[in-house]
This record gives C-alpha cells, structure tokens and sequence, in this order.
C-alpha cells in the first residue's frame, strides 16, 4: 500500500469522523455537549483540510505514489 493510499485512506477516515461529530451535534438538546461536537468537528475538518494538502504535495513530489 503506498503512502497516497494511506493518506486516502485516513482522509475518508477523518471525513467519516467529523460527519459522526456533527451529527451528534444535531441530535443532541445539551448545549454544553453540542458545543463541544461542534468543535471537535471544526477541528476534525481542519484535520482533513492538512491531510489534504499533504496529499496533494505527496502526489506532486513522488510521482510514483499516485494511484494508476
């Protein structure tokens, strides 16, 4: 498995994470703890954003872990 697949891999991951946050945030009638979904999400989004761009720079750099 190249490290591009990886970093794929644990960007879906992350994604599926910040999904599961956000709709917690909504299904919940605590403020304090739809709070605090709200920003474990935010910080899960800008978790993927920073895999996203480290792909982006894998891809880039080493031709040889895009995916054929």
């Amino acid at each position: 498995m190249t490290v591009g697949v990886k970093l794929q891999q644990t960007i879906a991951s992350a994604q599926t994470v910040a999904a599961n946050l956000k709709s917690f945030a909504l299904d919940t009638q605590d403020q304090q703890a739809k709070q605090l979904f709200t920003q474990l999400a935010q910080s899960m989004d800008n978790t993927v954003s920073t895999l996203e761009s480290r792909l982006n720079f894998v891809m880039q750099q080493e031709p040889q872990y895009r995916q054929q």
